[in-house]
């Protein structure tokens, strides 16, 4: 009897044991990989920002299918004019309208989700602008401005104004996920590997995490080429180096 109940005692313990590995191996899998819609959201926008527009229109259907709403695809899809000017824009949107239509033919009820809040801060558009990227950086903007900022000061007021006010204040996405259409588009057009770094810097303050950026950049390799997910790579290296090293 004393011989099967010890026997009885280990067969609950090694289940328990399973069942507690299991969920712990899950957990970690949730907090450690960009999720279905985290993902959706990036082939979307560099898709968007490519002008893929036949690969895009398949995407768009996986991004619904993933639990996106009507609002955050529209959101990401705008957001990436501000990286890929208003015509890669303007067809992302006309490419999504079409889908929307094809699956509301087939019976598909899509979620809207919700709008964006009204803005009720009462600072100039500067001032939550620069209040915005302070919180995205985690540095105060002070002192004189140097560089492009310098060289050209009204395109400096158009980034805090425009950019970080009107277009990140806007809360259908959080700030992870604009820095992942932010990134996405960057890595799809190419060429502009100083805006890249910045924002997979602002990737790591604003939460994601260098092994979820690492997914990001596999997931640029399999939608829009080896060639963009090598410059990507090496420039995500670099920011993961420079943390390391401070």
């Amino acid at each position: 009897m004393v011989m099967i109940m010890n026997k009885l005692l280990k067969s609950i313990l090694f289940v328990m044991a399973v069942i507690v590995n299991t969920t712990t191996n899950a957990k970690t899998n949730a907090e450690g990989n960009l999720d279905s819609k985290q993902q959706a959201i990036v082939r979307i926008s560099a898709l968007t920002g490519k002008g893929d527009l036949s690969k895009l229109k398949i995407e768009l259907n996986a991004g619904l299918e993933a639990g996106l709403t009507i609002n955050q695809i529209k959101e990401a899809v705008m957001h990436v004019y501000a990286y890929a000017g208003f015509p890669r824009s303007l067809r992302g949107l006309q490419t999504f309208m079409a889908v929307l239509d094809e699956r509301k033919a087939k019976g598909i009820n899509d979620v809207t989700g919700v709008e964006a809040s009204p803005i009720n801060d009462e600072r100039d558009k500067y001032e939550r602008g620069k209040a915005i990227l302070e919180e995205l950086t985690g540095i105060p903007e002070t002192g004189p401005k140097t560089g492009y900022a310098a060289f050209a000061p009204t395109i400096e007021v158009f980034l805090k104004e425009h950019l970080f006010a009107d277009i990140f204040e806007r809360d259908v996405l959080t700030y992870i996920e604009r820095e992942l259409v932010t990134v996405s588009v960057l890595s799809s057009i190419g060429g502009v590997e100083p805006m890249l770094r910045s924002h997979l810097n602002l990737c790591l303050n604003v939460g994601l995490t260098p092994n979820q950026l690492q997914q990001f950049v596999g997931v640029i390799k399999s939608i829009v080429g080896k060639k963009e997910a090598q410059a990507a790579q090496k420039v995500l290296d670099e920011v993961l180096e420079s943390k390391e090293q401070n």
